[in-house]
Parts: structure tokens; C-alpha cells; sequence
């Protein structure tokens, strides 16, 4: 999670720069939901993402100098460049990227866990996606099929309280429940602080478990909180949200309330977290300083991999 934390502050540090360019959204306060559902998984299980994705990429394991080169749009990165923030993908460890239209990955996420169920295997799907795509039609005519077919995926939502500047309130029917739309398609569904690391951790563990043996889907749905703006072009408390109210939700910061458990539970020794920091600044450093020195994709990739 802290190694999540510190990349993104250094990307928002590296965008004010113009090192990266077009669209930028950070999962600063949400940290909680990708570490704790993704270490829940087989390495041979797959991820889906949508347009805030760095750190599901990196909870899954990947190279964080691969990232940020792709961020700094650099040959050098996940996608060579061509991917940039919304669209990072690492297929060697089943990240099958993250995705700009909002709810339109979710039917890529069940055609994957078709395929799945098609070769026999016993791998699931997770899939991550903001409850702003609940009310796609994309979202219920995936839920719809997946139950259908039975197709092995978990539908991940990440409930932060706000489509970019629409609190839930205002585009979702059921907000005050927002896992209940599963259950018209006959899917089994639950609701986990998404601020604690621990209990994201276990609740996935279950439903993983449940997936596997009975070939069906579930809906999990994650409280959680986006400490900044939408994105980077989105003030950190714009007009739809007081600073009070933000201030708030950082009292139950996911890596001050792991903090807090290891000390007082598990008596971590401070030195501990002192070393994580510097391993973590040093690693940031170092992918900045990749992303950097990388060079830019030459003209003729622009040819390169159109066609596969």
C-alpha cells in the first residue's frame, strides 16, 4: 500500500511537471481494496481494471519502472508507450489492463472467465470497477450473462462515493446498497470496508474460495474513499465535496489504520515501518529516474503492433 501511495504522489508531482501527459487518475485512500483482493489470488488467476489502474498494476506485482515509463509514454514501458495511464497492461502476470470507457470492461472480464470455464480450468476473474458503472447497461447485461452461463468471475466495486463529481446518491438507485443489483441476476453479493486492508483480504479469500467450488459469480461491493480528485485535472475537493468532509475520511487512512494494528497487535518495532519508507522512496526514485532516461517510441512504432 505504501509503495502505492508513494508512486502516485510522485506521478501527480511528475503530471504538474508535463512529464506525463493526457489523462491521470490516482488511487490515493483506495489503497486498501487493490492490495488486500489482489493477495487473495492465484498468480495464474486474471485482473481487470478500469481507468484508475495503477495501483491494481502494481498490487499485482508489476515492475513499477514498466510503469511509470508507460506513464511517461516512454518505449521503455508496460505497453511501450502506447498504453499510458488508462491503459496499462501486463499479460505475463494476467493484468489484462485497465480501461477508459466506464463498465465497458466488465463483458472483457466475463468473455475471459468464459474462457475460462470453456478450457476447463479453474482460474477466476476479478474485476475491478467504480459504482459509477453500475448503472451501464454493460454492467447488467454482463451480470445478467455471467449468471447465465455460470462464468467464474468476481465483480469487484470500488464504492468511493463519487462518479467523477456525482455523488452515488444521484446516479445509483440502490446506493445505499449498491451490491443488491447482483441480486436480480440471482448473484450471491456481500459489502467490506474497503479501508481495511485485512478485511478486504479475508472477505476475497472467501469468495474466491466460493467461486472456485460452486462456478458461479459474486458481487463484492468495497467502501472506500478517493482522497483527491477524479483526476488530475479535478481539484482534490472540487465543488461537490467540502474539505471537512474529506478531512474525515482520512482519519481512517487504510495505511494509518494498518499502522496503527501492527503496532498495538502484532508490536512491529517502528524501525520496521522506518525501513519500508526508504525502500519504498528508493524504489519510486529509481522508476522515475528509469522513466526518464528512457527514450520515446521511434515513428515507425507507430506500424508496430497494430495487427496481431
Amino acid at each position: 500500500m505504501l509503495l502505492i501511495r508513494r508512486f502516485e504522489e510522485r506521478c501527480a508531482e511528475m503530471y504538474a511537471l508535463g512529464k506525463i501527459g493526457g489523462f491521470c487518475h490516482l488511487y490515493i485512500g483506495e489503497e486498501a481494496v487493490a492490495v488486500g483482493a489482489i493477495d487473495a489470488l492465484r498468480d495464474d488467476d486474471y485482473v481487470f481494471s478500469a481507468y484508475r489502474d495503477h495501483g491494481h498494476c502494481l498490487a499485482r506485482g508489476s515492475d513499477p519502472k514498466a510503469v511509470m515509463a508507460e506513464l511517461f509514454g516512454r518505449s521503455t514501458g508496460l505497453c511501450k508507450g502506447k498504453g499510458g495511464s488508462m491503459h496499462l497492461i501486463d499479460v505475463a502476470r494476467r493484468f489484462m489492463g485497465g480501461y477508459a470507457i466506464v463498465g465497458a470492461h466488465l463483458p472483457l472480464a466475463a468473455g475471459a472467465a468464459f474462457g475460462v470455464k470453456y478450457r476447463g480450468g479453474d482460474q477466476i476473474v476479478l474485476c475491478f470497477f467504480g459504482e459509477g458503472a453500475v448503472p451501464c447497461g454493460a454492467c447488467h447485461e454482463t451480470l445478467n450473462l455471467a449468471a447465465l452461463w455460470g462464468l467464474p468471475v468476481l465483480f469487484l466495486c470500488e464504492n468511493n462515493r463519487y462518479g467523477m463529481g456525482t455523488p452515488v446518491n444521484r446516479a445509483v438507485a440502490l446506493y445505499t446498497n449498491v451490491s443488491q443489483n447482483a441480486s436480480a441476476y440471482g448473484i450471491e453479493s456481500a459489502s467490506v470496508d474497503g479501508m481495511d486492508v485485512l478485511a478486504v483480504r479475508d472477505q476475497v479469500s472467501k469468495v474466491v474460495e466460493y467461486i472456485r467450488t460452486s462456478k458461479r459469480p459474486y458481487f463484492l461491493e468495497a467502501m472506500t474513499y478517493r482522497f483527491l480528485g477524479h483526476s488530475m485535472a479535478d481539484p482534490a475537493h472540487g465543488h461537490y465535496r467540502t474539505k471537512a468532509e474529506v478531512d474525515d475520511a482520512k482519519k481512517r487512512d487504510p495505511l494509518l489504520l494498518l499502522k496503527e494494528r501492527l503496532l498495538s497487535k502484532e508490536q512491529v518495532p517502528e524501525t520496521d515501518f522506518k525501513a519500508i519508507e526508504e525502500s519504498v522512496k528508493k524504489s519510486v526514485q529509481e522508476a522515475v529516474e528509469f522513466a526518464e532516461s528512457s527514450p520515446a517510441p521511434s515513428l515507425s512504432a507507430l506500424e508496430e503492433d497494430v495487427y496481431s
